[in-house]
């Protein structure tokens, strides 16, 4: 094999051919991404720029060294023989790989959504060849909140457990609110406070910004909600009447809502001589020896 005039057996001058390929493919990548982060601004556009160009020079590398090292008479053969030993040695390699192309292709989620999955929740913040990455939220902090961990998922996951969107397409929750008060309290009047503080954290100009998001997610899903406003519930429980609000919010906003609505409550609860919160009690009566009937 000549190579610039240079005289190589077959196997340096593969070695050569397969170094100059990786080396100018680096290169190649190198510039675009410079290219890139000089002409774009957008942090977004700049990480999946990234991304790709890892993707299309792993894929070429890859492509252009099995051309160099296999030609066409003996490549069908090689790939015969070890497509087996790795399809069982790379099992889990393989799904995570297929676990990838599956969100490439079918988008389950995005950067940014917010996810759970296998009992792990958080934004995801990176999606790779073997895994993607979360912000982790919950666990040991109370509602929705950062932990400030990075959860590394392997993407093979994806097949063998169920995976919980928060934000795609339609970015509220339906959040529900229990306020237990006593059975002597007037909770006619409770429910009215109930209301009072869902509407005033609910406005109509959020109802109207829901109602569009809705219609937007309803172009890929069957989602069908007859009422978007808040309501209440009523329910009697064992220490007293339970008032329950339930309103839409946004799904990362919960802890934040649930905290006004709990302010106001309070506020309206201590106004008032006629509600009071319940909570666990129980009574003792003593009843003193009987009274002796006339005549005995």
């Amino acid at each position: 094999m000549e190579l610039f005039g240079i005289d190589l057996s077959e196997r340096q001058g593969r070695w050569l051919v397969t170094v100059l390929v990786v080396v100018g493919l680096a290169l190649v990548r190198w510039l675009v991404v410079k290219i890139i982060q000089r002409r774009v601004d957008d942090q977004t556009i700049r990480y999946r720029s990234r991304k790709t160009s890892n993707y299309v020079f792993a894929v070429l590398v890859i492509a252009l060294i099995v051309r160099v090292w296999f030609p066409e008479g003996n490549l069908g053969t090689y790939l015969g023989l070890v497509s087996a030993g790795i399809a069982i040695a790379l099992a889990d390699v393989l799904k995570n790989l297929v676990g990838w192309a599956f969100i490439l292709l079918r988008r389950p989620f995005s950067l940014g959504d917010r996810v759970e999955i296998a009992g792990h929740s958080g934004d995801v913040i990176d999606v790779s060849v073997f895994r993607f990455t979360v912000l982790e939220i919950g666990n040991w902090v109370a509602a929705d909140q950062s932990t400030g961990r990075i959860l590394h998922i392997p993407n093979g996951l994806l097949f063998t457990h169920s995976l919980a969107n928060y934000t795609e397409g339609f970015e509220y929750l339906w959040h529900e609110m229990p306020v237990l008060v006593t059975f002597e309290s007037d909770w006619e009047e409770a429910e009215r406070m109930m209301q009072e503080v869902l509407s005033e954290h609910s406005p109509e100009t959020m109802s109207g910004e829901v109602a569009r998001d809705l219609r937007m997610a309803a172009l890929r899903y069957d989602i069908k909600y007859t009422h978007l406003t808040p309501t209440t519930y009523i329910a009697v429980r064992d220490s007293g009447v339970e008032i329950t609000g339930r309103l839409l919010v946004p799904a990362r906003s919960r802890r934040s809502v649930e905290q006004a609505i709990w302010r106001s409550m309070l506020k309206l609860i201590a106004a008032s001589p006629t509600v009071e919160l319940a909570y666990p009690t129980r009574r003792t009566v003593f009843s003193g020896p009987e009274e002796p009937v006339d005549g005995d």
